[in-house]
């Protein structure tokens, strides 16, 4: 690909009040309606039954309703002919006596019965340690970069590329808030995933920077930082476009199992991309950085003796 010449730094401002509306919509989300835990993080029962023809899910749901199971929810599972239905937990009942309670009013209505296929039981203590090891998980990944980050180039970039990673956590997670969509221990993998895409397209672009301090001298950091991120846009481009095709593949043949994974790295990689242009080098320079914060006084010194 030719290599551009946009003014993506000059039209920061613009794209930092875009995110700053996307980044409060998706707190205010959070906030007000939150995340919909899955049964791994509350604790209940899940329950997967198959039929030798596609299930009527409209029915299954109207049939639960009536035999006193409002709240669960069925949805297909790989085929149409597989069903998942899960339960909030009940105090005092069995995993196996449920089981068999739903199985049986799924079954008083059709001339087809539904074949038990598995039992799965999370304890509401299970599902609490599992939700706060996944915020610890979050919370240490996030120490790491920032750590990394600041070894490897300087702590004005480490502070750039947080903003840049939460900001993508954030958003994706406030999207998946609005959609209404189930957060389990599949989707914080994919989260987690996300953390690392995100970064790594920003260490590509703080790595051309550095370059950049080095061999364009007779430029503003203003300048030098737009030239880097137009040299490197072919390449973020055509690594997204590579990632959200396999997604795309796993979102619409992977089946149920896989779908919250895909969502979520589909919103990742579009919002890491778009990150890692318009906010990891903004930021840092908008906290000031400059070529004497990468390059040794007497390295400069001796660069700036050359004809």
């Amino acid at each position: 690909m030719k290599t551009t010449n946009i003014n993506f730094i000059g039209n920061r401002n613009i794209a930092l009040i875009f995110s700053g509306l996307l980044s409060l919509i998706s707190i205010v989300a959070l906030s007000v309606q939150g995340l919909q835990m899955g049964i791994d993080f509350t604790g209940g029962t899940l329950i997967e039954v198959g039929y030798q023809k596609p299930a009527d899910l409209t029915v299954l749901r109207a049939t639960l309703d009536e035999s006193g199971f409002p709240d669960a929810t069925v949805q297909n599972f790989g085929t149409a002919k597989d069903v998942l239905i899960r339960l909030k937990l009940q105090e005092g009942v069995s995993s196996a006596d449920l089981s068999t309670k739903v199985l049986d009013a799924i079954n008083k209505h059709t001339a087809e019965p539904a074949s038990l296929r598995r039992v799965e039981f999370v304890g509401p203590q299970v599902g609490d340690d599992l939700a706060q090891d996944g915020f610890l998980a979050l919370l240490y990944s996030t120490i790491g970069i920032l750590i990394y980050v600041a070894w490897r180039f300087e702590w004005k970039f480490s502070l750039g590329a947080i903003i840049a990673t939460l900001h993508d956590v954030i958003v994706t997670l406030g999207m998946f808030s609005l959609l209404g969509m189930e957060f389990d221990l599949t989707v914080l993998a994919a989260v987690l995933a996300l953390i690392g895409y995100s970064l790594n397209d920003t260490i590509v672009v703080y790595d051309r920077i550095r370059e950049n301090f080095i061999l364009l001298r007779n430029k503003t950091t203003e300048e030098m930082m737009n030239i880097s991120v137009n040299v490197t846009l072919s390449r973020t481009i055509m690594t997204s476009l590579t990632v959200i095709l396999v997604l795309a593949s796993l979102f619409f043949l992977g089946g149920e199992v896989i779908h919250g994974f895909a969502v979520v790295l589909l919103f990742g990689v579009f919002f890491g991309t778009y990150s890692s242009i318009f906010i990891a080098s903004p930021m840092a320079l908008i906290l000031g950085v400059s070529p004497q914060d990468l390059i040794p006084a007497a390295k400069s010194e001796h660069l700036d003796n050359l004809p």
